[in-house]
């Protein structure tokens, strides 16, 4: 008998030996499945992954397929951004936030924006009463932007804005705001998350329909590539997905399918793929499920690198990296025993790191009851700190790759999420799909389930159905001041006061016309902007042209 054929009866006894203990011994009631439902085997081995070939589906660290990440040098290189999402009350209230951040070491601004603003809505409308600054930042002007950035200079940060409604106004904004502070376009580094298939899908902060949006976003980004070519056009965004209830399957391939149809958009508008490409970004939600996490982030390089070579024929090596930030999934923050959110946030944030993210929001451990307090926040970002510099995770690039459960279930999240794709063409392709309900209606499925296994105590969620601790003390939260509403509405009204009325009006005249034709729209918005008109009248300018969404109802 040869060596070889000695070893291989050997390692077959063994697994022979091991099979038998295993059936022997007693087990423990579990799930045994991921939070996707994908059977979890007891131990995984060579037979899990044949016909995997290393340099077909894994290579190297900024080398094609990207399975093992979009840099060489990975985390040696530089760290992930760490960028804690922030935005409460007045512009003034999330500026300070943003400068105590910043002294704590954070290295990017996350800007959260209030529910008037996500809509399209100034704060001194009826249909904001209440919610003025409740759930973020309210921003109804460029006056508003230049207090939030006030004292931050803009070539010396990268923000991140978290809007998609209204996302052309606020980039604008913010362009205005680079512009008075000396600040040339071409310096610009950021996001606008600009993402409004996945409003559709699941967070429902719309306004117009999405055949018109799609032209206002491939005008963004032709504007993008030629003037701000540093910035992030588009933050193609699984975590809302994620967070409405879809499983980790479906918020990887609902993304990925987000994202071709955003290419399809910009190559029917005329461009190469190649001229806008590169700047589109994702954003992932890092959920409970540690190795189905990093797996889905290693299966969402390889698809989207494969497609744009293969499909897209991209030419530019940079169309072919998927480049994200992602967040630690608020859906499984508890109001109960909240100091374990703590514990749940560092895991999640670990299993991003393993799976290679580019910028990373840690979620505070008070979020799932108000507004995260400075003591909460600190924890969180010290969270990050303590990964990148105590852990040593970040010293070796993809450190699980040729795992054999690693492996299996990266190639099996691809193989599901192709046919995701194949349902969705089924259905005639993303904007039917979304017509006829299918995103919603596959979302509430998984939530259902999801939801019913907690209730059943199929799943344990500690503090919640299990370990329960009675009398639980509330700690304390972040108040926002009901005055806030108050001031912020009167400085609008002042501030509309000063306006140059016939600059404002030939502005926005410029952009409704515009609409109605087919300029790019970016650069009649941002003027717009510079004559101060307001968050809602540019939207009412293009509510008038557009319409407005009406969705309709999926069961």
């Amino acid at each position: 008998m040869s060596p070889v054929d000695r070893r291989r009866k050997t390692k077959a006894s063994g697994r022979k030996t091991w099979e038998e203990d295993y059936t022997s011994s007693s087990h423990r009631e579990a799930p045994n499945r991921t939070l996707s439902d994908i059977p979890v085997k007891p131990l995984y081995g060579p037979e899990d992954v044949v016909g995997t070939d290393y340099d077909k589906d894994l290579g190297f660290p900024g080398q094609f397929p990207y399975t093992r990440g979009v840099r060489a040098s990975m985390y040696r290189g530089q760290l992930w951004t760490m960028r804690q999402f922030a935005g409460f009350g007045s512009a003034k209230d999330t500026n300070a936030r943003f400068k105590y951040l910043l002294s704590k070491g954070q290295t990017g601004l996350s800007v959260a924006f209030d529910f008037p603003t996500l809509l399209g809505w100034d704060s001194d409308s009826p249909r904001s009463e209440g919610e003025v600054g409740r759930c973020g930042v309210a921003i109804s002007s460029l006056a508003d932007m230049e207090t939030l950035f006030a004292g931050i200079p803009l070539d010396r940060v990268s923000t991140s804005m978290t809007i998609n409604g209204p996302a052309v106004a606020i980039w604008c904004f913010y362009l205005a705001v680079a512009e008075k502070q000396g600040v040339a376009l071409e310096k610009l580094r950021g996001t606008i998350q600009n993402d409004i298939l996945k409003e559709y899908h699941a967070q429902n902060t719309w306004i117009f329909p999405p055949k018109p949006h799609l032209r206002i976003i491939t005008d963004i980004f032709a504007f993008g590539a030629k003037r701000v070519p540093q910035w992030n056009t588009v933050s193609i965004s699984g975590y809302h997905i994620r967070e409405a209830g879809a499983t980790a399957v479906q918020e990887l391939a609902f993304t990925l399918a987000d994202g071709f149809a955003y290419l399809d958009a910009g190559i029917a508008a005329g461009l190469d793929v190649d001229d806008f490409a590169p700047r589109l970004s994702f954003f992932f939600d890092i959920h409970n499920d540690f190795f189905e996490e990093i797996a889905k982030l290693r299966a969402a390089r390889r698809i989207w690198a494969r497609t744009l070579q293969s499909k897209y024929k991209a030419k530019d090596p940079r169309s072919l990296l998927l480049r994200f930030h992602s967040q630690t999934a608020g859906c499984t923050l508890t109001a109960q025993q909240p100091e374990n959110n703590i514990v749940r946030v560092a895991y999640q944030a670990m299993a991003a790191v393993l799976g290679g993210t580019q910028s990373l929001h840690t979620n505070s451990m008070d979020e799932t009851l108000a507004l995260p307090t400075e003591k909460s926040v600190t924890i969180a970002l010290r969270t990050q700190q303590v990964l990148a510099h105590e852990t040593g995770v970040p010293h070796t690039a993809d450190p699980l790759a040729g795992s054999y459960h690693m492996e299996a279930l990266t190639n099996e999240l691809e193989r599901q999420a192709g046919e995701i794709f194949r349902r969705i063409e089924a259905e005639g392709g993303m904007l039917k799909a979304i017509e006829k309900g299918f995103f919603k209606r596959e979302i509430g499925r998984s939530a259902r389930r999801q939801q019913k296994e907690i209730e059943e105590k199929q799943r344990v969620v500690v503090g919640l159905n299990d370990y329960v601790e009675q009398d639980e003390a509330r700690p304390v939260t972040l108040k926002i001041d009901p005055a806030v509403e108050k001031r912020q509405v009167a400085s609008l009204c002042a501030m509309k006061a000063k306006r140059n009325a016939k600059r404002l009006q030939t502005a926005l005249a410029a952009l409704e016309k515009g609409a109605r034709g087919r300029d790019n729209v970016v650069p009649l918005v941002l003027e717009a902007a510079r004559s101060y008109a307001t968050l809602q009248e540019i939207c009412d300018a293009m509510r008038r042209v557009f319409g407005v969404y009406r969705e309709s109802t999926a069961f």
